[in-house]
């Protein structure tokens, strides 16, 4: 598997969400089993799971398409850095009105994505709910929901502030934003701040796992 960033929620202190990926379902099923049933997870399990409130709460996803996977070129931070980044990545869930995510996915693709990516913002990421049963029952997931998560890195806070701004200031925005709430029920919103170690800092590279798995407990 692979880690592709961890991140603290800076809405709520409580809350640490982590993505790992997968080549595909079948590998994720190995690599799972291969490190749950490991020695490093059975000498440390019971530490592990005295520091969560709450491990459920994953999103199994995969990329909308084929060049919108997560992507991590360059070297990762030393094991031991204290060099926290100080970029921010906004991680932006949608939940549509029906079951079709696709059918919004498609108009994300052609409507949000081109509009946000005009302004001073960058999608690193979008992500569909992944269909195939859970192959891992042993970690539960989120069963039943349709979903569609644009991951969008800023360079710090005050820039994201002032594209919330702007967004909110421009009528064709506005606009876009009466249709993406026609065609949702809801939308999340998670303030991102990626830890010393995450290889996932927002900058746009190739893509890299075909499936994923989103967890903030």
């Amino acid at each position: 598997m692979t880690v592709i960033g961890q991140f603290r929620d800076l809405d709520d202190p409580d809350r640490f969400v982590w993505l790992r990926g997968f080549t595909d379902m079948a590998t994720r099923a190995r690599a799972l089993d291969a490190f749950y049933g490991g020695p490093v997870w059975a000498r440390h399990s019971e530490s592990a799971n005295a520091t969560m409130i709450d491990s459920d709460n994953v999103l199994l996803l995969r990329p909308a398409r084929p060049d919108s996977g997560f992507s991590l070129e360059g070297r990762r931070p030393e094991r031991h850095s204290a060099d926290a980044p100080s970029d921010l990545v906004v991680a932006t869930i949608y939940y549509p009105s029906t079951e079709h995510v696709h059918e919004f996915a498609d108009f994300f693709a052609s409507s949000i994505e081109p509009t946000v990516n005009g302004t001073d913002a960058a999608i690193i990421a979008v992500l569909v709910t992944e269909s195939a049963p859970n192959n891992f029952p042993r970690l539960p997931v989120r069963e039943g929901e349709h979903v569609l998560v644009a991951v969008t890195a800023f360079a710090d806070e005050q820039e994201y502030q002032r594209h919330v701004e702007t967004y909110a200031g421009a009528l064709r925005l506005q606009e876009l934003d009466a249709e993406i709430e026609r065609r949702v029920d809801r939308i999340q919103t998670l303030r991102l701040r990626a830890t010393a170690g995450s290889r996932c800092r927002g900058a746009p590279v190739p893509p890299t796992s075909s499936v994923a798995s989103v967890a903030h407990p």
